[in-house]
């Protein structure tokens, strides 16, 4: 067997891999898991569809961990920046794992089933790594962890026409849940968590089942939303998930978000309650806070035709101050746009910096973000 073949086979994949073949799928390599970058519509259309009309995304790569038992709450409140204390039943947040240095282990969501019923949704690349951190901090706490990330399908219906075509396929009043609240319901018949999250910045499901069940889904998801019609739904890579999360200045875990990142400076101040009492990195970013950070996210805009890319330089003047952690066209706003950490100083909306674009430093400024916001 040839190396090709040999690391083909080693690719985990989803229940829905023959399905993105037999659709076009352009597959590579996303975190040990063989998926789609992009379909035979190709990014833009798949991305402006999801603006207009609605996107359905294979998200099955995600990883899920329940936590459960009598102290599920308190532990998992230990381990993560935002306040579980505060959800009730129904509904999550998105919250980050931090170390001891106050650094981002993961970012997740938190859903809440009950008192002592708590379900984590990780990232796909560190779906082990954060198993082994959440585990290795389980001390004399009444809780059972299970990692049950083989035992769900994720599929996300997003875009403008996203609840129409979901609540053609369940009896559960959709409008009645709100925006990062859920509920348990039947979709197509199957059983499933129907969650109104997303990472699109768009309206939309995301939605929970067994895998056995996936296929039927994702076929009857493209049926229903009219995949084919000039304004019907289209199946969605991960080059069009990429460019909907970036126009909506939404952070991905290796670029604006890392062991070294803390919360704050990627503008995660708002998911980090200090005044919660103890959590694992606590100490290290009320210190931070006081003494200031040095550097903070932002967004810019390109002025200057070109294109920043992921992982070029950022210059002011003839100073490298920065690096580009996620860069490229934006789709539906029609611009070239990326965010960075700049120093604390430099990091004002309007300010001119240049970007080293293949050898070429190419104008920029500092912009407000999200780029896009949908209209409520």
């Amino acid at each position: 067997m040839d190396a090709k073949m040999m690391s083909e086979t080693e690719l985990k994949k989803t229940p829905l891999n023959k399905r993105h073949r037999e659709l076009g799928g352009k597959m590579v390599d996303f975190g040990g898991w063989d998926m789609p970058v992009q379909y035979t519509a190709g990014v833009i259309e798949e991305h402006v569809r999801t603006r207009t009309a609605a996107g359905l995304f294979d998200v099955s790569h995600m990883g899920e961990i329940w936590v459960e038992g009598t102290d599920a709450i308190s532990f998992v409140n230990r381990l993560t920046t935002n306040d579980v204390t505060k959800l009730v039943d129904g509904q999550a947040h998105y919250s980050a794992l931090t170390n001891e240095k106050g650094g981002v282990v993961d970012d997740l969501l938190v859903y809440r089933f009950g008192p002592e019923k708590l379900l984590l949704v990780v990232n796909a690349s560190t779906t082990e790594k954060d198993w082994d951190w959440i585990t290795s901090h389980k001390a004399d706490d009444d809780i059972v962890l299970t990692n049950a990330s083989a035992d769900y399908c994720q599929i996300a219906v997003q875009g403008p026409r996203a609840v129409a075509i979901l609540q053609k396929l369940t009896d559960t009043k959709l409008d009645e849940i709100k925006y990062y609240w859920f509920t348990t319901g039947h979709v197509d018949g199957v059983e499933s968590i129907i969650s109104r999250t997303g990472y699109t910045g768009e309206d939309g499901f995301e939605i929970y089942a067994d895998p056995e069940f996936a296929v039927q889904l994702w076929d009857k998801l493209l049926e229903t939303g009219g995949f084919g019609e000039a304004d019907g739904i289209l199946p969605a890579g991960l080059a069009a998930r990429n460019t909907l999360r970036l126009e909506s200045a939404m952070s991905l875990y290796g670029h604006e978000l890392a062991d070294d990142i803390a919360p704050f400076e990627a503008g995660l101040g708002w998911i980090t309650k200090l005044q919660k009492g103890e959590f694992t990195g606590r100490d290290a970013l009320v210190e931070l806070k006081e003494k200031g950070f040095e550097r903070k996210l932002v967004g810019f805009e390109m002025t200057e035709r070109g294109i920043a890319r992921d992982g070029f330089d950022v210059y002011i003047d003839d100073n490298k101050v920065g690096i580009v952690t996620s860069g490229s066209p934006a789709p539906f706003l029609k611009k070239n746009i990326g965010l960075a950490f700049l120093p604390f100083e430099f990091a004002n909306i309007g300010q001119e910096i240049k970007i080293d674009v293949r050898g070429k430093l190419l104008n920029a400024a500092v912009v407000e973000t999200p780029f896009y916001k949908r209209k409520k």
